[in-house]
């Protein structure tokens, strides 16, 4: 097995069958999760998140060329690097919003929140998302996720700031 593919694979979740990209945006989501119910909001969880960021958009330029050479796809579904940057994108601000200690409910109801608001802007990709994926090797498959990772975040934000208080 190849160790960068392993990597660009989010250590082998993309090669999970059925929806590999939500099984890549698992992992942000699931730390932001526990971070928000146990650790509270605030700079904590939006450092995690934003070292899950870079971590992901580096794993995806550097890794993603090998399984696009192992697969002869511009796009492998395998790459989940993306995913899982884009969604720690969508949780980097909500920390700061969030004034107050929250439940484990509400920590998980926030949490599937932004993480099904970002898969559905991932899936639909609405203009001008889809135009970025014609960059070349790893940025053309990050680039398209990260503006949706802002989009989603740019939601999950303006519903935040209208349903929490």
């Amino acid at each position: 097995m190849n160790w960068k593919r392993w990597i660009a694979t989010c250590f082998g979740l993309g090669w999970l069958p059925k929806a590999p990209g939500s099984w890549g945006s698992l992992p942000p989501a699931v730390v932001f999760y526990l971070m928000m119910w146990c650790c509270a909001p605030g700079l904590g969880t939006s450092a995690a998140m934003l070292v899950m960021l870079v971590a992901g958009c580096a794993a995806c330029i550097l890794f993603a060329p090998a399984s696009i050479a192992a697969t002869g796809k511009d796009d492998p579904g395998e790459v989940v690097m993306d995913e899982f940057a884009a969604q720690a994108l969508t949780f980097l601000a909500i920390p700061l919003v969030v004034a107050r200690n929250l439940s484990g409910v509400e920590s998980l109801v926030l949490a599937v929140f932004g993480f099904l608001v970002f898969r559905i802007f991932d899936i639909l990709k609405p203009w001008p998302i889809r135009r970025l994926e014609r960059l070349p090797a790893g940025w053309g498959i990050l680039a398209d996720d990260l503006v949706a990772g802002l989009g989603a975040a740019v939601f999950a934000y303006v519903a935040m700031r209208i349903l929490v208080r």
